[in-house]
């Protein structure tokens, strides 16, 4: 079995996929090395192991939604696009979506996969609650607020498996994007903060070729007011940037079918967060993905370093995405305690050359300190990783006290979180 991208191949031979409770706690408490893997987004071995897999799947739906508490319970393998239209048909919406809907619930909370805002948290935040089984088969329960929450929610699957998830929602929203062509990249490096403030959402799109941030996505909330930035966006042109008189792809030469409604037409907070559309392949289908976050502060900084490497990036990357996330309490969050700029790559599916060029790309970014997104492609030595989460010794403590014999504990949370290991140990596509 194959990542979604076809470029992972998952080393175990058992895979489980329990249809109730009951099930899934027997084959919890009977399997001596277990891991969970969700939809199958990732790029390393975070959710393989040398034991067994299993998958939530056919687990039976849950959509608890509490209209006076404002929280929705989910089943943890519940995707994001298949939560989002009945939560909308309800009147109700979640602060921030990914760039895509396809991913699973669980999964991106575990790695605290993230979207794009200046205010906006990673999705992780969001949750206010979550029931996971034990190594031995229980249910264990963690609420916003216990001493360990912090510490449980991004868990990289060490903790157990996770069975359902509360969300904190809210009203629903509409929410129109524009995107605009060709900033220049003396506006972007000196009005980053100002563009980034022009929307709920913003993205930064460059393949490296011209001097020009390739492409502009700007999403706004409907219901809010944004101190005149409307008419500014609505406009043909903005720093210098042209708006796009058809929708787009953030990859250019691909089709915008793939992508969520642009040009300023007002949709559901759901069907425009989103970059991609549920019903399509997202991004490019045939690729590799690293991502790094910074401090928001190093944004450009970290941009301008990257700069030297342009004539290579530009032969390898289909697509680079610059986006901001704020600060969060959560110990193994890339955004623990700092408001963040996240620099995404999305590579030729050409993993000798990636190879290659990683160790360059980390090299330029290390005086920003860079933390490295869970579930992408990375070069970083373990301890170095390590070095990056001031929580990893109290989220090492809380693993052995949930599961002291390692049951959740794969090679890659043992490399980078709760223990160092050698070099050759690295993420790598197979």
């Amino acid at each position: 079995m194959k990542n979604w991208a076809g470029n992972y191949t998952y080393r175990a031979r058992v895979i489980h996929e329990p249809t109730g409770l009951d099930e899934l706690r027997e084959i919890v408490a009977r399997t001596p090395r277990l891991k969970v893997f969700g939809s199958r987004h990732s790029f390393n071995d975070i959710s393989d192991t040398s034991g067994e897999l299993l998958s939530l799947a056919r687990m039976p739906p849950v959509f608890g939604l509490d209209r006076n508490r404002l929280t929705l319970t989910v089943h943890a393998g519940a995707r994001y696009g298949d939560i989002s239209e009945p939560l909308a048909q309800a009147g109700f919406a979640l602060a921030n979506l990914g760039s895509l809907p396809h991913i699973s619930v669980a999964g991106a909370v575990a790695t605290a996969t993230h979207g794009s805002g200046r205010h906006l948290q990673s999705l992780a935040s969001s949750v206010a609650g979550m029931t996971l089984v034990t190594p031995a088969g229980e249910l264990a329960t963690f609420e916003r607020g216990n001493a360990e929450f912090d510490g449980a929610v991004v868990s990289l699957g060490a903790l157990g498996v996770v069975v359902e998830v509360t969300l904190v929602v809210e009203p629903a929203y509409d929410v129109r994007q524009w995107v605009f062509n060709d900033l220049p990249l003396a506006e972007f490096e000196k009005r980053f903060e100002e563009i980034s403030a022009l929307g709920y959402s913003v993205s930064f799109f460059s393949d490296w070729r011209k001097p020009t941030i390739d492409q502009l996505w700007i999403k706004q909330r409907v219901d809010r007011d944004t101190s005149g930035s409307d008419d500014r966006v609505a406009s043909r042109e903005l720093f210098g940037a042209t708006a796009a008189a058809v929708d787009q792809h953030p990859i250019r030469y691909m089709s915008a079918a793939a992508c969520t409604p642009q040009r300023g037409v007002p949709g559901a907070w759901h069907a425009r967060l989103p970059h991609f559309r549920m019903d399509h392949t997202p991004s490019a289908g045939a690729e590799l993905q690293s991502e790094y976050l910074v401090s928001r502060a190093d944004a450009i900084p970290a941009f301008e370093a990257l700069r030297s490497l342009s004539e290579r990036l530009a032969r390898l990357v289909q697509v680079t995405e610059m986006r901001t996330i704020a600060a969060d309490p959560l110990w193994l969050s890339p955004a623990y305690e700092r408001d963040t700029a996240a620099i995404h790559f999305t590579w030729l599916p050409d993993w000798p050359s990636v190879r290659a060029i990683l160790p360059d790309v980390e090299a330029l970014l290390r005086p920003f300190e860079p933390r490295p997104h869970w579930g992408k492609l990375f070069a970083m030595d373990a301890a170095e990783v390590r070095a990056r989460y001031a929580r990893a010794d109290d989220f090492t403590a809380l693993v052995a006290d949930l599961d002291p014999t390692g049951k959740f504990t794969n090679e890659f949370v043992a490399r980078y979180v709760t223990a160092a290991s050698s070099d050759d140990d690295r993420p790598t596509p197979r």
